[in-house]
């Protein structure tokens, strides 16, 4: 997608961090922009500041009908969407031996069966326009290291994104995974909106540190900016050293799996 000049970009979790970032991008690109969040005031705030052609709405993307509500606004308030964002996350920062089901369900919820509501809201309306599209869904430099619930939930999101991408191959819309690494945002303090019937909180210390660890979100929207126009499948946006420690443990895990590959084959 190379000329973006009047273009409509929807972004969950647009009021903070990445999203607010992308939102910040998407605006400074002549797009129009929808900056959903759970936090409607702060998804006010960021559509302010990304000027008049950005507004702001309400979602919660664990909730199919509040996904399905955000892109009926979107496509009233201006007939068409060209790039979705799926990109409202939690953290939770928890063992598997001391989480409850329903850390489980509001991370799984948020991060996985969020990136599907947006899919199955936003996709079939991008198809049936005909128009070259984007989807880009926010996964993480922790998909590559099964890091805890939020790690395999982010490991979700990039398989989910390779099927995806698979599928619409050949198509006038592509699909890619945003692959942050440690980013100054919001996440850290997550659990600020954990609601009450998702099971009893957790006095995280890394709340303290949140939107004052790691590279500006906008290191991510420029990478998203840069892949509209290359069409890259996996959109990495780490620090060198970062870099290559999950180049090297992926690498690991490669050759683990080729090994085990080769000694499972069995005759039909």
């Amino acid at each position: 997608m190379d000329d973006l000049e009047g273009r409509v970009a929807v972004v969950t979790g647009g009021g903070s961090g990445i999203g607010a970032a992308m939102v910040a991008g998407f605006a400074a690109a002549g797009m129009l922009t929808v900056v959903a969040d759970i936090d409607l005031a702060a998804a006010t705030e960021v559509a302010s500041a990304a000027g008049g052609g950005s507004i702001a709405l309400h979602v919660d993307v664990a909730d199919p009908a509040s996904v399905e509500a955000l892109a009926e606004a979107a496509y009233g308030a201006f007939g068409a969407v060209h790039v979705l964002c799926n990109n409202a996350g939690v953290l939770l920062f928890r063992g598997f031996g001391d989480a409850i089901i329903e850390d489980w369900q509001w991370v799984y919820g948020v991060n996985v069966m969020g990136t599907i509501n947006g899919i199955t809201a936003f996709l079939p309306r991008m198809q049936a326009a005909g128009e070259p599209g984007h989807i880009f869904n926010t996964s993480s430099i922790a998909a590559l290291g099964a890091t805890g619930i939020y790690g395999t939930s982010k490991a979700a999101i990039l398989t989910l994104t390779d099927a995806l991408a698979d599928e619409l191959d050949g198509s006038p819309i592509r699909a890619s995974a945003l692959l942050p690494g440690m980013v100054r945002s919001m996440i850290t303090d997550a659990e600020r909106n954990r609601p009450a019937d998702m099971g009893r909180k957790l006095d995280d210390p890394t709340r303290e540190f949140a939107g004052l660890v790691g590279v500006d979100p906008s290191t991510c929207a420029d990478r998203v900016l840069e892949a509209l126009g290359t069409g890259e499948r996996y959109v990495w946006a780490g620090v060198p050293e970062r870099s290559e420690r999950a180049e090297t443990a992926h690498r690991r895990r490669a050759d683990e799996l080729l090994a085990a590959i080769d000694a499972g084959i069995v005759e039909a």
